[in-house]
C-alpha cells in the first residue's frame, strides 16, 4: 500500500467514525426530545437557546435557514415555551426568550440529553482534546 493509499484509507475510516457519532448523536436527541413530546428541531432551538438572542443567531447555532428556525420557534412560541420580545439595542429585530415553562422544560432538556450520552465514556480531557480537533478541522476547510 503506498502513503497516499493509506492516507486515503484513514481519512475514510475517520469519516465514518463522525458520521457513526453523528448518527449516534442525532437519534440520541431524537429520542429525549420524543420524552418531551418536541421534535429533534424544536430540542435544538431549545437546547441552543440558553440566553435572549435573535433568530438569525439561533439558526445559526441550529445549523439552518433563518425561515427553518422561524417555524421551530413559531411551534415552541405557540406552545408557551418563549415569546418575541424587542430587541434592546436593535428595533428592527425580535429576541427570542424562554417563558417560564420553556427554562423548566429546557433544563429537563438538558438533563436528558446528559444522560447515556454518546460522548458519557469520554473523559472530559478527551472531550476536549475531541473538541480541539473537530474545531480544527472545521475551522480548516
Amino acid at each position: 500500500m503506498t502513503t497516499q493509499e493509506a492516507h486515503i484509507l484513514a481519512e475514510r475510516r475517520l469519516c465514518g467514525l463522525v458520521n457513526g457519532l453523528a448518527r449516534r448523536i442525532a437519534d440520541h436527541v431524537r429520542d429525549r426530545a420524543a420524552l418531551l413530546d418536541l421534535t429533534t428541531p424544536q430540542a435544538t432551538a431549545l437546547r441552543e437557546l440558553s440566553g435572549p438572542m435573535t433568530m438569525r443567531e439561533l439558526a445559526g447555532r441550529m445549523a439552518c435557514e433563518p425561515s427553518n428556525a422561524t417555524f421551530v420557534i413559531d411551534k415552541l412560541e405557540g406552545r408557551g415555551l418563549l415569546e418575541r420580545r424587542p430587541h434592546p439595542t436593535d428595533r428592527r429585530a425580535k429576541q427570542l426568550v424562554l417563558t417560564g415553562e420553556g427554562t423548566a422544560l429546557r433544563e429537563r432538556l438538558m438533563e436528558l440529553l446528559a444522560r447515556e450520552s454518546p460522548l458519557a465514556g469520554l473523559s472530559q480531557e478527551e472531550q476536549d482534546a475531541l473538541h480541539g480537533l473537530l474545531d480544527k478541522a472545521v475551522s480548516h476547510s
